[in-house]
């Protein structure tokens, strides 16, 4: 458990696991939400960079090196991840450019 009596590096690590929650939180609602697929793409992008720096405070608050491996394979799939999804979004609009539909925020401009 996290032991605040630590002085600054337990309250320190405490703020930093709370603020990193509400980023988490704030990161859902932009990957829920969208409106479009790249601001989905980037709220799951922040999403996982925020769980890569949960787990590095967790590892700290907890003085347990394991969860440090789990935030480097968590780096590792998030990477992959965001360029699968950068693949997908640029393989759309090409298919989307040669069918002559417009892009939803191009509509949105004029």
């Amino acid at each position: 458990m996290i032991d605040l009596g630590l002085g600054l590096v337990g309250w320190a690590t405490a703020v930093c696991l709370v603020l990193v929650i509400l980023g988490m939180a704030l990161g859902f609602v932009r990957m829920v939400l969208g409106p479009t697929l790249p601001d989905r793409v980037v709220g799951l992008d922040m999403l996982t960079v925020l769980m890569v720096a949960f787990a590095a405070a967790y590892a700290i608050a907890v003085d347990e090196t394991a969860f440090l491996d789990v935030a480097i394979v968590l780096a590792l799939v998030g990477f992959l991840g965001t360029v699968a999804f950068a693949r997908y979004a640029d393989r759309r609009a090409a298919e989307d450019e040669a069918a002559g539909k417009t892009h939803p925020t191009e509509e949105h401009r004029q």
